[in-house]
């Protein structure tokens, strides 16, 4: 759950090797964390445009702001890109400003909860400095495509120009979506194996759960969350749910024979540069047949780059990442923390979660994929809408946050955490519903109007507090 970048220059001489390099990940459950990454959109507080990078109020701005808070830089190419921190946490740059939280490795939900709102503080302070205001949206409301700025960031110059040759919707992707994720520990390589599974099965169900972006320039989209259904046209060779991740021979080295083979580079760093690789396999890197990398030795470091760029519904490294949600409030943000805590770090939770999705196969997982972000909780699954499967879900996380037993200092356990959820799998409107009900009751179809209420309306703060 580290987020320092791996430096390690060790040559990569043999697929087990590379397992090894993953199965250092293996914990014992005493030391799983809970580590919680989110985006959100920075808009200028006169024009709702989102923030150039340069200039005296731009991202730039922003992150001299963040690396006062006793951080680090992080630089590409001379630009201020980011910021670390002592305790494990960094800010990063998504490809158009968007700003990410990539929080510390944390114990409880408590943790995770007082550390968000840390966040959001500090960004609030520095929106009223430098005249912007920050929404977490799972898909940018209003703007184009071609009207959002690109950050000085090497790697997205490299994917930019491959994006459109492998599909229609990765610069949207890029440029117009935020997401939620939590990244969560393993035991061994079958009790990775176990939670992979079940997270597959169960990621349709966040997606409509946490759904948060109904919205595109500036209309409806039609869709529950339009982030989700880019997803569904982005790049299928690193997308998506591999038939390989739902068999029962699934582990450590087959999922290293999938990275060299089946998912293309997009770059190698040498010497301070980005080379452009992309298309090419890590097999072929490793056999020396890139033209112009035929005498360089890939390392470790090179093969901890490649696995960041699989992008799958949810991804394997040294830990687990689930990657189905839309960004939304914090309470929401908080809630899918503690949605998958509670199913996976729970030994009988588990063992509930696994049977409750043993008999969904990867086919129903496709289909729902591609429903999901129009129809939402109205998605049926055997027969059940999803909103109906959902209070099966959230009540074995409750389940599990009870039996974890973390308290805060009031006395009270993590499941607190689930209310939203349990209030959404009663009948509750999720967030997409919320503001689609706004935009046809109050709004007058000016969907402007929706920042305004994720920072001043009382009745949204519950939902969209930042």
């Amino acid at each position: 759950m580290s987020n320092a970048v791996d430096s390690d220059e060790t040559p990569v001489v043999s697929v087990q090797q590379l397992a090894d390099y993953i199965a250092v990940g293996c914990k014992h459950p005493d030391e799983f964390r809970i580590g919680t990454e989110h985006e959100k959109f920075l808009f200028d507080r006169t024009t709702r445009k989102p923030l150039a990078y340069h200039g005296g109020t731009g991202i730039n701005a922003v992150l001299q702001r963040l690396l006062d808070q006793h951080g680090s830089p992080i630089l590409d190419d001379g630009h201020l890109i980011g910021v670390r921190y002592e305790n494990g946490a960094a800010i990063s740059l998504e490809p158009a400003g968007q700003l990410e939280l990539s929080g510390a490795p944390l114990a409880s939900l408590h943790d995770t909860q007082a550390e968000l709102h840390a966040h959001l503080d500090t960004v609030r302070a520095i929106g009223q400095e430098l005249g912007f205001d920050a929404a977490p949206l799972g898909f940018h409301p209003t703007m184009r495509r071609d009207d959002m700025p690109w950050m000085p960031k090497r790697r997205y110059a490299i994917m930019r120009r491959y994006m459109p040759l492998v599909g229609t919707r990765g610069l949207d992707m890029m440029l117009r979506t935020c997401t939620v994720q939590v990244n969560l520990d393993y035991a061994s390589e079958q009790d990775m194996a176990a939670k992979l599974r079940v997270s597959l099965a169960l990621q349709p169900l966040a997606t409509a759960l946490f759904a948060n972006s109904p919205f595109r320039e500036g209309h409806p989209s039609g869709l529950m969350s339009t982030r989700a259904d880019v997803w569904n046209d982005t790049d299928p060779d690193r997308c998506g749910i591999p038939a390989l991740f739902m068999s029962r021979s699934f582990g450590f080295e087959p999922y290293v024979q999938w990275l060299l083979d089946d998912v293309p580079m997009y770059f190698v760093r040498r010497d301070g540069r980005y080379i452009d690789v992309a298309g090419h396999t890590f097999r072929d890197f490793i056999a020396g047949r890139i033209p112009g990398l035929d005498d360089t030795t890939p390392t470790l470091a090179d093969f901890a780059d490649h696995m960041t760029t699989a992008f799958t519904e949810v991804r394997l490294k040294r830990f687990l990442e689930m990657r189905g949600a839309d960004a939304g409030s914090p309470a929401m943000m908080v809630a899918q923390s503690a949605l998958w805590v509670g199913l996976l770090y729970d030994a009988g939770a588990l063992a509930d979660a696994v049977t409750l999705t043993g008999g969904i196969g990867r086919a129903e997982l496709l289909a729902l994929r591609r429903d999901v972000p129009r129809l939402g909780l109205d998605a049926r699954l055997q027969g059940r809408t999803l909103r109906e499967l959902a209070g099966d879900v959230v009540a074995i996380a409750m389940k599990g946050l009870r039996a974890r037993a973390r308290r805060d200092v009031h006395g009270a356990d993590e499941t607190q955490y689930l209310a939203p959820l349990r209030e959404i799998a009663a009948g509750a409107p999720n967030q997409s519903e919320y503001w689609l009900g706004r935009y046809r009751d109050a709004w007058d179809g000016d969907v402007t109007r929706m920042v305004g209420e994720l920072l001043e309306d009382d009745r949204t703060a519950a939902y969209c507090e930042v």
